[in-house]
Formats: structure tokens, C-alpha cells, sequence
């Protein structure tokens, strides 16, 4: 999907003929049109946060911000730039988006209502980038009482409550309680979703991140190739999600010792970052520093500098002093 040269208001869409007896693509293609859901312009700015088209996503929903007339709207929209400024790493401005959502909906709506717990999880989720774990655990939690009380046992909401909380946990170090609520989503997930559906990806991803802190190599691996298949299938080429992947696959490899295949996923996990994020982004500067440190393991050392010199730049901007 791409913006036409002539008319920056009009998208071109590359389209795949397929088999209409594919029974695992029609359920796919059904879950994807449930979750894109609203209409017209919203429904093309939700699309093009899930393919990862950030910066066309955000001149549309400043438009669609600017137009606005009731609060419904501006409650959608500020909660879709939240999404936006946390995919962009600019989590701050993420976080008064979401705030400005939240401020609308406790004028209007019950404190267990559902969409209040989408909310206080999307902020759980900008806190947990900035390395701010309790606030995040806090908003987490918060979300996921809500969803307990509101929605079936086995809904794709409560999963992804159980997943967000096991991530957490995960960066405390706390790695069986991780282990404990990511097994939890997974199950949720396998119950209710096709089997290529990319939050499954996460939930397999995910436990792979717990076994590579554990040092237990092979099941990290394990988890880490199965999510990546899916991704494969189910994402486009340059996103985000498969530069994650890869990266994963790649540190899992340099604990393993096996160079060679750690710099082959650091390129391509760098190579869609390099296109999809913004020059300055501190992933940028952190896989910089990963393949310097590859180098410099194989005696590489004047490439090593030039990488590690090229992500101390990004963090010295990037950073706050």
C-alpha cells in the first residue's frame, strides 16, 4: 500500500489473487476485518498503524483531530495518536494522547466500563517502554480487572491483559511470574484466534524473550522461529514487528556464539528499522551498537567503531542528558 505520486490523498493498494477455498486465509482475513473495524477515514488510519505507515498515519488523524465535532471522536483520535507517538518512541507526548482519551471517557462512562480498560492498558504499555514498571504494572492491572468482570473467560482482550502484565514482569527480572501469565495469554490465544494471527506471534515471541533471559538458548530459539513464521506470513515486509523478530533470533545466536548467523538477522532487522523508523529512534542506535558489538567479537574492529559510533550519535540525541 503506497500514496500515489500525483495525489498524496489517494492510496495504491497491491493486491495477491488467492484461493476463496483457503479456509485458514478466510479466517484470518475475517479476524483482521473485526479488529480494523470503524469507518471511512478511521478505518484507513487504523490500517495504517497496523502495517506500520506512521508518519502517513499521523497527518491523517491531525486532520481528522482538526475536524472533529463530538467527543467521540476526539476520543478515538487522541487515543490512535497515543498509539502513534508510542509505536514513533515518543512516549511523553504518547502518554498526553492517551490522558486526553482518558479525560473524556470518566466524564461519560462507568468506572468498569470495557473501554476504559483499553485505555489504561495502552498508557500500561507506554510506561512499560519507558522502563517505568510499576506505573506500567499499575495501569495493567487496572485494565485487567475491568476485563475480568466485563468479558468472557477466554476473550482476546483478557490475553492481551495477561500478556502486557507477563511482559512486565519479564523486564523486573520476575521470570516465572512471566513465564505464569504469558502461558496464560497463550492459551487464551490458541483458543480464539486462527493460527496465523499475529498476536499469537507475540505470545510465542514473547516466552522466547523469558527463555533467552533464563539462558535456556534452544527453547528461546524454539519460540522465537515459530513467531517469526507467522510474521512472515501475516505482516508486511518492513514491519516493525519483523525487525523485533529478527533481532531476537540474532541475540539468541551471539549467546549461542554463532556469529555469522547473528550479523545475518541484525542486517535484516536493521534493514527494515533503517525504512520504518525515524533517523533518530533509539532502536536505531541500539542495533547499531549490537552489530558493533558483533564485529568487535570477530576482530572486525574499524566496522565496530564505525556502528558503535553511529549509535552513541542517536543516543546523544535522542536521550535526555
Amino acid at each position: 500500500m503506497k500514496q500515489t505520486a500525483k495525489n498524496n490523498r489517494l492510496w495504491e493498494v497491491q493486491l495477491t489473487i488467492t484461493d476463496d477455498n483457503d479456509p485458514q486465509l478466510s479466517t484470518l482475513t475475517n479476524r483482521i476485518k473485526e479488529e480494523i473495524g470503524g469507518t471511512g477515514w478511521h478505518r484507513m488510519g487504523h490500517l495504517m498503524l497496523k502495517l506500520g505507515h506512521l508518519d502517513q498515519a499521523g497527518e491523517l488523524y491531525q486532520e481528522l483531530l482538526k475536524n472533529a465535532s463530538t467527543d467521540s471522536d476526539r476520543v478515538h483520535t487522541y487515543h490512535k495518536l497515543g498509539w502513534l507517538k508510542d509505536d514513533q518512541g515518543k512516549y511523553q507526548e504518547a502518554v498526553e494522547f492517551y490522558e486526553k482519551s482518558l479525560e473524556i471517557k470518566r466524564k461519560t462512562l462507568p468506572d468498569d466500563d470495557a473501554s476504559l480498560a483499553l485505555t489504561y492498558s495502552a498508557i500500561g504499555l507506554v510506561y512499560n517502554n519507558m522502563g517505568e514498571y510499576t506505573k506500567a504494572l499499575k495501569f495493567y492491572e487496572k485494565a485487567n480487572k475491568i476485563n475480568l468482570q466485563s468479558l468472557p473467560p477466554n476473550h482476546p482482550h483478557t490475553a492481551s491483559d495477561c500478556n502486557n502484565i507477563g511482559l512486565v514482569y519479564d523486564n523486573m527480572g520476575e521470570y516465572s511470574k512471566a513465564i505464569e501469565f504469558y502461558d496464560k495469554s497463550l492459551r487464551i490465544r490458541e483458543i480464539s484466534l486462527p493460527p496465523n494471527h499475529s498476536d499469537l506471534a507475540t505470545s510465542y515471541n514473547n516466552i522466547g524473550l523469558v527463555y533467552g533471559s533464563m539462558g535456556e538458548y534452544s527453547k528461546a530459539l524454539e519460540f522465537y522461529e515459530k513467531a517469526n513464521k507467522i510474521w512472515e506470513i501475516s505482516l508486511p515486509p518492513n514491519h516493525l514487528n519483523l525487525a523485533a523478530s529478527y533481532n531476537n533470533i540474532a541475540g539468541v545466536y551471539n549467546n549461542m556464539g554463532e556469529y555469522s548467523k547473528v550479523l545475518e538477522y541484525y542486517e535484516k532487522s536493521l534493514q527494515i528499522r533503517e525504512i520504518s523508523l525515524p533517523a533518530n529512534h533509539p532502536d536505531l542506535a541500539t542495533i547499531y551498537n549490537n552489530i558493533g558489538g558483533v564485529d568487535k567479537n570477530m576482530g572486525e574492529y574499524s566496522e565496530a567503531l564505525s556502528f558503535i559510533e553511529k549509535s552513541l550519535k542517536i543516543f546523544q540525541i535522542s536521550l535526555p542528558t
